[in-house]
């Protein structure tokens, strides 16, 4: 109960109704350090049974009280996604999601744990300092896919707000577009319009459009899931979530012990909806449906 987010206090009440004692905070601590070579073991389990073809990655800050004081922890994120389609989380690691060393260091590890470099063949992420040169060192057969969602902000920070409407829209038909070759033609004509009044907006897409469009060298019902890192991201907010309540994480362990049960939370509902259309996943479905909901039958 506590892992899912029941405060301790919460939890003392409760348990006085159910057992006819209080749990005091002190035994709901002791209960959960117990899981911590559990935890442990998980982070390191052995990853070469997992064929992974994507990957997503991203970093996220906690407020950990480390050495007497309350400092912000940055927490590295991997989540990788199987030859089936299926989303699993690879590796939580403490380090700077701004330096590049940091995240070099956890791709060794991900590759030490027995992941099969030579699988990737996409990473997705946002334009973090050095994370996608040092992806492309430690991944050299994979592409990289920037995050739309991070580019398209980049871009309307650098536009007046009576003309954010009007770019988001073509920046939007840019990235929805159906080939690469709709989505040059639809920049360069964003460009002849918008270079002389928005030339920051117009350089910081240009910058970005080669990794914005690496999505559509994939199959295209997986699309919707390569363009953002949206499935990280959702993780991410589950995990403010969940740690919300306490304002202050005991330290690096406690953290570890309430991502992994978040984690292991969301593999279950990920179990159930691999990424991509559902006509691509399930073609049991598709065929069903011409079968008895078409003009034919």
């Amino acid at each position: 109960m506590f892992l899912s987010g029941v405060s301790t206090r919460t939890l003392s009440l409760i348990s006085e109704k159910l057992i006819g004692r209080k749990i005091c905070p002190s035994e709901v601590s002791k209960a959960s350090k117990q899981l911590a070579e559990a935890v442990e073991t998980w982070r390191q389990r052995d990853l070469s049974v997992e064929p992974i073809k994507y990957m997503y990655v991203d970093g996220t800050l906690f407020s950990m009280r480390i050495d007497g004081s309350v400092e912000k922890v940055p927490v590295l994120v991997a989540i990788g996604v199987t030859e089936g389609g299926h989303r699993t989380v690879l590796g939580l690691q403490s380090g700077d999601k701004e330096s590049a060393t940091s995240w070099r260091e956890m791709f060794k590890d991900l590759k030490s744990r027995g992941l099969d470099a030579a699988r990737i063949r996409l990473g997705i992420m946002d334009g973090l300092p050095g994370l996608e040169r040092v992806f492309k060192e430690e991944f050299t057969k994979a592409k990289v896919q920037r995050c739309q969602v991070h580019v398209a902000r980049n871009i309307l920070a650098k536009v007046p707000q009576k003309l954010k409407k009007d770019v988001a829209d073509q920046v939007r038909s840019i990235f929805y577009a159906s080939t690469k070759a709709n989505a040059i033609d639809f920049f360069e004509s964003f460009k002849a319009e918008r270079e002389k009044e928005l030339p920051s907006a117009v350089k910081c897409l240009e910058n970005s459009l080669e990794s914005c469009l690496t999505y559509l060298q994939f199959p295209q019902e997986e699309w919707v899931c390569l363009r953002t890192t949206n499935v990280i991201e959702r993780v991410n907010k589950e995990f403010k979530r969940r740690t919300k309540p306490m304002e202050i994480l005991a330290g690096e362990r406690s953290c570890y012990t309430l991502l992994a049960f978040v984690c292991l939370k969301m593999e279950l509902r990920w179990r159930s909806k691999p990424i991509g259309k559902v006509a691509g996943n399930l073609p049991f479905i598709q065929k069903m449906a011409e079968t008895n909901f078409t003009h034919n039958s």
